[in-house]
């Protein structure tokens, strides 16, 4: 019998907990991967990643005040740049799917931003935290408890 808290296969967490770290040092901005990660981790409702990364967030250096608005971003003009906003709005249209696709503008504007690389690296990055949310949510696992 399967528990709710066996929540992976290890090799399976290895591989993905590999493909949040590449992602997480090929984007070179471990402050902006925080904050890519807890807006995802908002949109999909998912209290462990939000515990885990808030935690990681402040240990880089992001400011409460970023941490307070993230969920308001847009209408934050002051408190993100340029370059954070165009991360989150990616973030947002990855995490969403809306239409079915990344709209042209949300990519246009993250790759003026972002180099090839840096750029593939947050597509990985959004990925990853998506994969780690949906797992955490279907299991229900409660926040607490992470390493980081």
């Amino acid at each position: 019998m399967t528990t709710r808290s066996q929540v992976l296969d290890r090799t399976v967490a290895q591989a993905m907990s590999g493909l949040s770290a590449t992602a997480k040092k090929g984007l070179g901005d471990p402050a902006l991967a925080e904050l890519v990660m807890i807006r995802a981790s908002q949109l999909n409702h998912c209290a462990f990643c939000l515990d885990m990364h808030l935690s990681l967030a402040r240990k880089h250096g992001v400011s409460e005040l970023q941490l307070d608005l993230l969920g308001a971003w847009e209408e934050a003009e002051d408190v993100f740049d340029e370059r954070e906003r165009a991360a989150l709005a990616l973030t947002e249209a990855v995490t969403v799917l809306t239409d079915g696709f990344v709209p042209d503008e949300v990519y246009e504007r993250a790759a003026r931003h972002f180099d090839d690389v840096r750029l593939a690296h947050l597509i990985g990055l959004v990925v990853a935290i998506n994969n780690w949310n949906r797992v955490m949510v279907s299991r229900r696992i409660p926040p607490g408890g992470h390493t980081p």
